[in-house]
């Protein structure tokens, strides 16, 4: 059974003006999420600035996530590290706080062999009971795990169901569905490719774009989902302008950007990221008010 099908949200970490996790405005956004249609929290991802949290700070805001979610929707933990055995350490946590799932990324910069990624990642499963899916971001990571590892694991390692995959290759995701005859969780790592990946066959997306359209991202999955094609397109097509300027800066640098642009109080971000250059912010404050949304900053 999938951990969830739709569109699940890759959750920014709201920031105090001194860099502490603000976890009540984490909290106020997790309840809006959910109150407009997300089907997932995805926690310490990307999106989360997890590559700048101490472990203690990893744990707890996974824990503080799972606390605030209450089961409404399932949590996905972000767990992945260039060490396995700090990997697993973080995987072993986030099931101790009640996480459903766990994303997995490739290890960075080590730059691991398919063999060596095989290895990572069944090493990580064996650990854990929840189900994992991996994350395939060649952009962030200096590696691509190839279609093969990807059928080869998931058709190998029991509690391996999935992946995110970002690679933005329509061809090579393509390959990932021949390889496994479709029998793999697939999600959209990028919110202008959820109607193709759902088109194959893809439960969804995890999605920066939820942040400022939880609505419309749900939808565009749900649509297909119910039949209604062309209105998952036209949704899709409506928001890719505002997906691409969500992304003219590295993320979360835009999206942080845009939450405070609504009214959020996220905060700044933790260096070596900074702050959205101004001609990049009227860009991306100009798409949030074609797409309809409320801008107060």
């Amino acid at each position: 059974m999938s951990i969830f099908t739709g569109a699940g949200v890759a959750l920014i970490t709201p920031m105090h003006e001194d860099g502490s996790i603000n976890y009540d405005e984490m909290g106020r956004i997790i309840d809006d999420q959910i109150a407009n249609g997300t089907d997932a929290i995805i926690v310490c991802g990307t999106t989360g600035e997890a590559s700048t949290m101490s472990h203690e700070e990893h744990i707890e805001t996974i824990k503080t996530c799972v606390e605030m979610t209450k089961k409404r929707v399932p949590v996905v933990a972000g767990t992945g590290s260039n060490c396995t055995r700090t990997a697993v350490y973080l995987s072993k946590e986030a099931q101790k706080a009640g996480a459903d799932g766990l994303l997995v990324v490739s290890p960075y910069y080590n730059k691991a062999t398919q063999n060596g990624l095989k290895k990572h990642f069944t090493e990580i499963a064996s650990n854990v009971d929840l189900p994992i899916l991996l994350y395939n971001i060649q952009g962030r990571t200096g590696v691509n795990i190839q279609p093969q590892t990807i059928a080869d694991l998931v058709r190998e390692v029991p509690n391996i169901v999935g992946v995110k995959e970002a690679s933005g290759d329509i061809s090579q995701i393509a390959q990932i569905f021949s390889l496994t005859q479709g029998d793999i969780d697939m999600y959209s790592g990028n919110d202008d490719q959820i109607f193709p990946i759902v088109a194959y066959g893809g439960k969804g997306v995890i999605s920066v774009l939820s942040h400022v359209a939880p609505k419309e991202t749900h939808d565009i999955v749900a649509k297909f989902m119910e039949g209604d094609v062309e209105g998952s397109r036209n949704l899709q097509l409506k928001y890719l302008p505002l997906a691409k300027a969500l992304f003219s800066e590295v993320n979360p640098i835009p999206v942080k950007a845009a939450m405070n642009m609504m009214g959020y109080h996220v905060g700044s971000l933790r260096m070596p990221l900074t702050e959205m250059e101004e001609g990049n912010k009227k860009v991306l404050r100009q798409a949030l008010l074609d797409a309809g949304i409320q801008v107060v900053d």
